[in-house]
């Protein structure tokens, strides 16, 4: 049985084989000790029956107004645990987090090039809200899609009205 619960610290040490996946953004331990102080509530672990880390999520919430909204950073699953739903099931806590804060959507970035991802993504309900062009650096920059899902504060489903042209990383709030 798998079981849901804060990540901690100590994780950090015990996470790697799960970041080995090369569409895993890997992050120095500041980074990660960052969200952990400031969010805490966003950083969950599927962990196995044996201990093993299947998976994590690590996010926030941010904005202000109508843009206030939980945000994905990070959102990882071991390939030994892969199809099992894990990712949804942790998609699922991080966005019962943001309705609990009153987020009028969730948002996430997902290179263009990960399929499986953006398929997932929109079979969980998320749209293609505008391409980030370049976003993630490397030989060559790749660009990124901002998908995004309503909250149900989000009444008139404002924040998920597709852009109709791309943005520039710099030109996103």
């Amino acid at each position: 049985m798998t079981t849901l619960r804060p990540f901690t610290c100590n994780d950090m040490f015990r996470f790697n084989k799960v970041n080995l996946d090369p569409l895993t953004e890997t992050y120095c331990l500041s980074f990660y000790m960052q969200y952990l102080a400031h969010w805490p509530e966003y950083f969950q672990v599927a962990e196995s029956p044996t201990g093993e880390i299947m998976g994590y999520i690590m996010g926030k919430a941010e904005g202000q107004g109508e843009s206030w909204h939980g945000h994905v950073t990070a959102l990882t699953v071991s390939p030994d645990y892969r199809r099992l739903g894990l990712a949804a099931t942790l998609m699922s806590f991080l966005e019962d987090v943001s309705e609990k804060k009153r987020c009028y959507f969730v948002d996430l970035f997902v290179r263009v090039s990960n399929k499986v991802a953006i398929d997932m993504y929109t079979k969980l309900g998320y749209i293609v809200y505008r391409t980030v062009l370049e976003y993630y650096v490397g030989d060559p920059d790749e660009d990124a899609y901002d998908m995004r899902k309503a909250c149900s504060r989000d009444v008139h489903r404002k924040s998920v009205i597709p852009l109709e042209h791309p943005v520039r990383p710099e030109e996103v709030d």
